[in-house]
């Protein structure tokens, strides 16, 4: 049997609790996560795509089934060239999951051997989202329940250096 592996795409600026919880829990379904970050030049982001990878890794050290990567272009043929059988996404809110379901759709239509599987957030990270960790950290708040330890000084550090 070959090894199952998902692609958990995303701009991941910066990773939150609710991806880390889609990610860990996917574990259990998946031999292997790829967790790939998007060079996406359309978003204004906080974290280079490096510091994005790196941030993640550290975070995910322990996850010995879990690899970081970076990519550009179609989600459909980054994952065929990873072998993967599936794109994993998260969702919080029927407003996701419009968009998600579109998105899906596309994907199957260039794809039609690659699913999409959709993953609910657990009911302690529906609300966040890396926008609104990156508009509370600006404007002061405290983030420590949203992300990481890592990710709180990574985001004060960015935060200092642009003031």
């Amino acid at each position: 049997m070959s090894e199952r592996i998902a692609i958990y795409p995303g701009t991941f600026d910066p990773i939150t609790n609710g991806h880390l919880d889609i990610i860990v829990r996917s574990l259990g379904i998946f031999d292997k996560i790829i967790v790939a970050v998007a060079k996406n030049s359309s978003k204004q982001t906080l974290f280079s795509v490096a510091e994005r990878e790196e941030i993640i890794k550290e975070v995910l050290i322990n996850e010995k089934a879990i690899e970081v990567d970076s990519f550009e272009g179609l989600t459909v043929e980054y994952a065929h060239k990873k072998n993967a059988c599936a794109i994993l996404r998260g969702l919080r809110a029927v407003a996701d999951f419009e968009y998600e379901l579109q998105m899906a759709n596309m994907n199957r239509k260039l794809n039609t051997s690659l699913e999409t599987i959709f993953m609910m957030t657990s009911e302690k990270s529906f609300f966040v989202s890396s926008r609104n960790v990156k508009e509370v950290a600006l404007f002061g708040g405290d983030i420590s329940e949203l992300v990481p330890p890592l990710v709180v000084s990574k985001i004060s550090e960015k935060i200092n250096s642009i003031k």
